[in-house]
């Protein structure tokens, strides 16, 4: 027995220096390793090897620390295991199972990094019992939810190696299933890197580009390159993958996301040939997509021209032959480019002419040889461009008209080759003609539609814009503009066009489809428009579009026409000077009568005509006369209901947008899109208004308050959850609105109480419900509370940021060294708002209003104080004292609140001084409430939340015990105490003291207890008030 210790230490110390050895460089490992193997040879058996070797392990699972040669020793142990084919790695990981499932983190931690190492060299031929293994598997399962995030770093790159088997689907869901809610980024990255390819995990991956990680984005985008075929993702991951990646923020990332592009996507799959890239992209539905790549790879010099290659290619004399789909036109053979193409040469050509345009800058910036390289390069880049666009402009003219008559097929192409226009050069008289003619013929192509049941014409498109879509009414626009470059030329020319067309319009003999035209291109003039000079010169002209054309079309019986003429009204008042009586009249009617559509584009339109030229100037219009109703003095909106209102509109611009953003029954939204409502629309205007609010005097200062409250009600509804464009909207609002001015902070100090009081259900007439619906209300109302909160802390921009103060304290600004301003705006002015609607309450409450104070009180406790608002501070102190007394019976409310109290009371610096009733009338009036305090009321905090008895007591003694036997002494010390008779004062047994006595009992019945008379009523009072209480209130 002594022999075989002998021989234990021997081979422990042997192994023992060979670890010593390899801690110091990896160059040693093959070396020692086949001196260990040696060693393990020489062994009478594998078990006594196994023995010594796991024992020498052991100091290794202790390390706390992750050292250099803690490493090189793991993989080193891990190398020699993967070379054991005698059932080794067996009993390792038998050993290395009982580390893993250890409640020492750092055992767990060793066992698992050798496991995963083990696992990852393992070669396939090496012989491992299944039941091994299903152990291990089933381990490593357990430890990806570790708490400690390397070690579940470790356990899943060790399962890793099995997530392919069809035995083991559910690692796989596994994985998937914690992806999304892992915290820590390396753990994600390496689950990341541990998914294979297939339809499950596509989306998970893909899903990961837009992690907040770097680490983890860039392994996405790895990941993605090298596991994932371009064929075997679906166009919409296609594109959100080159989206996210090539505009990621980080170069690192984007970087990647180029290089998944080119070395994988166009170079394997694609052979370099950019257009078949963007086949797989659909860069029809996907053109934003289709630029940014070609502009990425155009950047990085991977689109080469070919000799001979342009778009000349693809115009040929009639005689010539053309493979692929071609047409005559005009003794040519035009062949019909593919989306993809055309998409390809218009970004090549922009491309060339914005590098021949830098390097022309440059060569003009700079003086002799360097000058010349750049005029050189800003030379060849030119002729390149000119050598790929069409020889003559009648040639691009017979090939734009040859796509577009080629049907909608095709219409990305012509609108893609219209863009190319941009580039051609309309100097020459003779060309601009040519150009021109083909200009008006675009104008008055008429829009396309289908036929329906009936016989009914539908129109193809939005109905608004010329073309039925906004991208091509631009693209006519542009090429329109180039053409007609002299001052006033392109207006000129629209306007003959419009005359034409409002023709048959005048006449009553138009059709629908002939007024929707018409209106068209009257949008397309009046939004391209570049200067009130125009109009006024035109000033006939556009008044008779106006009165002939627009009021008429307002009143068509088709409700498409409808729409589009409100569209332009509203385009027309902004190119006036003043806007008109009849056009504000018009968009009022449409706004109130109007069907939901006519409704919502009026709105749009009358918001921006008071953004435009001021509420004010919008109400003059109409004729109101405003000089008996002075803006200034103006408190609240004036109520309207729109479903009763008269065609007059005697009432101001303002009061008709709140109306209907308090008007809850316009309807649905519109079918084409579902997040766009009135509401939507008008929250999104009066969150304009709002935000430039220093631009509209006009506005009466008391009236942002009231829009303020409604915009956070808006944000925080139900009705307003699937308005996505809305919240987008108000959440960078409210991002940005109080940081921008001490107004803003002003105006959302005065709206917090409003607020509060329209979301609590149960309170001020406000709708209640089930147990469930009144919680989340509550709840919403609660977060709405925290957010105006983080709204008033934030810190303003610019020269109006508060600065520090001594002891941590928040200084005003010096710009603003009003003491009442400076109190509107800042958190003292809430906090005494808050205090005051909280004393507004009597002191019986109702459920509903005790969880609101209680909500209330909870938001006051968060609020700063600074040094320098001595008179709040006093204020503040005096008003806590009804605070603390209206909420007296709940003790935890109290509890929260004295901090606060004691808070206030160390930043007075001087509490002998009163605050007088005249100075606290003048800090409330400042704030504009109405509250009548008693300064007479010492600002003085309760010692407890309940009230004690003050009823003396006679003293008593301690529990006295008799004599009881030797064990029971040792066990149980009698106390003795003698407490001095003070009928003055309160005295009272601890709650604590009389748990200690009844255990007492418990623990000794034979000991018979003598007790005081008076000790069972003074057990009963201990009651009243607890240890934490008493504890809590003595401090």
């Amino acid at each position: 027995m002594a022999e075989t210790e002998s021989e234990q230490r021997q081979l422990m110390t042997v192994m023992a220096k060979i670890l010593d050895e390899i801690r110091t460089s990896y160059a040693t490992h093959n070396r020692k390793l086949k001196q260990l193997r040696a060693v393990q040879s020489k062994c009478q058996s594998p078990a006594q090897f196994f023995s010594a070797f796991s024992k020498i392990l052991i100091p290794l699972f202790g390390a706390q620390r992750r050292t250099a040669s803690s490493e090189r020793v793991a993989k080193f142990v891990s190398a020699f295991a993967v070379n054991n084919n005698d059932g080794f790695v067996e009993d390792f990981f038998k050993f290395l199972l009982i580390g893993a499932a250890a409640a020492n983190k750092t055992a767990r931690f060793r066992a698992c990094q050798i496991i995963s190492e083990i696992i990852m060299r393992l070669p396939d031929d090496i012989e491992v019992s299944d039941e091994i293994l299903e152990e291990v598997i089933e381990c490593m399962k357990v430890r990806v939810v570790d708490k400690v995030p390397v070690i579940r770093t470790f356990a899943i790159r060790s399962l890793s190696r099995f997530v392919n088997d069809s035995d083991n689907s559910d690692i796989l869901y596994l994985f998937l299933e914690v992806l999304p809610i892992e915290q820590n980024a390396e753990v994600r990255k390496t689950i990341v890197l541990s998914l294979p390819p297939s339809n499950a995990t596509s989306q998970a991956i893909v899903n990961c580009t837009l992690d907040v990680s770097e680490s983890v984005r860039k392994s996405a985008y790895l990941v993605l390159a090298n596991k994932f075929p371009l064929q075997s993702l679906s166009i919409k991951l296609r594109t959100i993958i080159l989206q996210r990646g090539l505009a990621d923020r980080s170069e690192a990332v984007s970087e990647e996301c180029l290089k998944l592009l080119k070395d994988h996507w166009l170079a394997k799959f694609c052979n370099g040939n950019s257009v078949e890239l963007l086949k797989y992209l659909d860069v029809e539905t996907y053109e934003s997509v289709g630029e940014s790549v070609m502009q990425a790879l155009l950047r990085d010099g991977l689109v080469k021209v070919s000799d001979g290659e342009s778009i000349r290619e693809y115009i040929s004399s009639a005689g010539d032959e053309i493979e692929g789909n071609s047409s005559s036109h005009d003794n040519q053979s035009i062949q019909l480019m593919e989306p993809e193409v055309a998409l390809y040469w218009r970004s090549h050509c922009r491309h060339l002419q914005m590098e021949a345009q830098a390097k022309g800058s440059d060569a003009a910036a700079t003086l002799g040889t360097e000058a010349a390289v750049y005029a050189a390069e800003a030379s060849d880049k030119h002729d390149l461009l000119e050598r790929i666009l069409p020889a003559t402009v009648s040639d691009y003219v017979n090939l734009v008209k040859t796509h577009i008559d080629a049907g909608p097929n095709f219409r990305f192409a012509s609108r893609q080759l219209l863009l190319l226009g941009e580039m051609l050069d309309f100097s020459d008289v003779t060309i601009r003609k040519v150009a021109g003619a083909f200009v008006q013929d675009l104008l008055h192509r008429p829009l396309e539609y289908e036929m329906v049941d009936e016989g009914n014409k539908v129109v193809i498109g939005d109905g608004i814009n010329l073309g039925g879509d906004k991208d091509w009414a631009d693209a006519v626009s542009r090429l329109a503009t180039k053409v007609h470059a002299a001052a006033g030329e392109f207006e000129e020319v629209i306007l003959e066009v419009v005359k034409k067309l409002a023709q048959p319009c005048r006449e009553r003999t138009a059709d629908f489809m002939q007024w929707m035209h018409c209106l068209a291109v009257t949008g397309l003039l009046l939004e391209k428009a570049k200067s009130f000079h125009l109009v006024q010169e035109k000033a006939t002209e556009f008044a008779e579009l106006l009165q002939s054309l627009l009021l008429p079309g307002a009143k068509h019986v088709h409700l498409d026409v409808q729409r589009v003429v409100v569209r332009c009204l509203g385009l027309f008042g902004l190119l006036q000077n003043k806007p008109s009586e009849e056009l504000v009249k018009q968009l009022r009617l449409s706004f109130t009568k109007g069907p939901h559509t006519v409704s919502m584009m009026a709105c749009k339109a009358l918001i921006d005509l008071g953004m435009w030229h001021g509420p004010l100037e919008v109400d003059k219009a109409m004729g109101q006369d405003l000089s008996f109703q002075p803006q200034s003095d103006k408190m609240t909106f004036s109520p309207i209901n729109l479903s009763e209102i008269d065609e007059d509109l005697n009432i101001g611009l303002l009061d008709l947008l709140y109306s209907g953003l308090e008007t809850s029954d316009w309807g649905k939204s519109l079918e084409g899109d579902e997040n766009e409502s009135i509401q939507a629309v008008l929250g999104e205007g009066f969150a304009k208004i709002l935000l430039l609010s220093e631009k509209y005097p006009s506005i009466p200062a008391a009236l942002h308050p009231l829009i303020l409250v409604k915009l956070i009600n808006l944000y925080f509804s139900n009705e307003s959850k699937d308005l996505q464009r809305l919240k987008q909207c108000l959440s960078i609002f409210f991002e940005h609105y109080a940081s921008l001015s001490a107004n803003h902070k002003k105006c959302l100090s005065k709206a917090f109480v409003p607020v509060m009081r329209s979301m609590w259900p149960g309170i001020y007439g406000n709708a209640g419900g089930s147990s469930m619906v009144v919680s989340n209300k509550r709840k919403r109302a609660v977060l709405a509370s925290k957010f105006m909160l983080q709204m008033m802390q934030a810190p303003l921009y610019g020269k109006e940021k508060e600065v520090e103060g001594e002891n941590g304290s928040r200084e005003p600004p010096e710009t603003l060294d009003s003491k009442d301003y400076s109190l509107q705006y800042g958190e003292e002015g809430l906090a005494i708002r808050i205090a005051i609607e909280v004393l507004s309450f009597h002191m019986k409450k109702t459920p509903a209003e005790r969880s609101y104070v209680s909500a209330l009180c909870r938001i006051l406790v968060l609020l700063h104080f600074r040094l320098s608002e001595q008179g709040a501070i006093k204020l503040m102190r005096k008003l806590l004292s009804g605070v603390f007394e209206s909420v007296s019976a709940e003790k935890d409310l109290v509890k929260e609140l004295k901090p606060m109290a004691e808070r206030l009371k160390g930043l007075e610096k001087h509490p002998d001084e009163e605050l007088s009733q005249d100075e606290a009338n003048t800090i409330i009036g400042s704030l504009d409430l109405d509250f009548n305090l008693d300064t007479s009321v010492p600002a003085a905090v309760p010692q407890t939340p309940a009230p004690c008895s003050t009823r003396p007591t006679r003293s008593r003694r301690r529990v006295k015990r008799e004599e009881t036997s030797s064990d029971e002494e040792d066990s149980h010390t009698s106390i003795q105490s003698v407490v001095p008779n003070i009928p003055t004062t309160t005295s009272a047994r601890s709650q604590r003291a009389s748990k200690t006595a009844a255990l007492s009992k418990m623990t000794a019945k034979m000991d018979r207890i003598r007790i005081e008379e008076d000790d069972e009523e003074e057990s009963s009072e201990s009651e009243v008030t607890s240890d934490e209480d008493s504890d809590q209130f003595t401090e």
